[in-house]
């Protein structure tokens, strides 16, 4: 009775162990699927935005709400795009140039090569939170990259 009862604990464990395996597997399924779709839209807002100058893309991939952490720029879409419309005075159309780009949960992380004003190499890090496909929250981080380095290492 007691191998019996053994081998009934054995089945039903080894069932409620298959079946945690599937749910987490859907589950990492579904995570993978939705960071992708969350790259998709920063990617495409971002050349949209920065590299066609177009303003419109806020509309498109901002939601009204937008959080800000760039000290430079209120809050909300319209903020934004006011922003916007002073930074691409005279500017020309780019291809922007994503050196890397990663997600996790609702964020995206994107590493861009850009250029300062006067010609120079910035590097920029974009970090956006995503809520129901749209852009609800940013940070973001730029640095000049210097003639000399102290290492080998390039910054992109």
């Amino acid at each position: 009775m007691i191998n019996g009862v053994m081998k009934m604990l054995a089945g039903m464990f080894a069932l409620t162990l298959v079946a945690s395996c599937e749910t987490s597997t859907k589950s990492d399924l579904l995570e993978r699927e939705q960071a992708q779709k969350n790259k998709e839209v920063v990617l495409n807002f971002y050349q949209q935005m920065f590299g066609d100058r177009d303003i419109s893309a806020v509309d498109r991939y901002i939601d009204k709400n937008y959080i800000q952490h760039n000290p430079k720029v209120a809050d909300g879409a319209e903020a934004f795009k006011a922003a916007a419309a002073t930074w691409f005075q005279g500017a020309e159309k780019i291809k922007v140039d994503v050196q890397h780009i990663a997600a996790e949960g609702d964020l995206v992380f994107i590493h861009i090569k850009n250029r300062n004003k006067d010609g120079s190499l910035k590097s920029t890090i974009d970090i956006f939170r995503l809520q129901g496909g749209k852009i609800v929250e940013h940070w973001d981080v730029h640095e000049n990259v210097p003639e000399i380095s102290a290492n080998p290492h390039p910054m992109f």
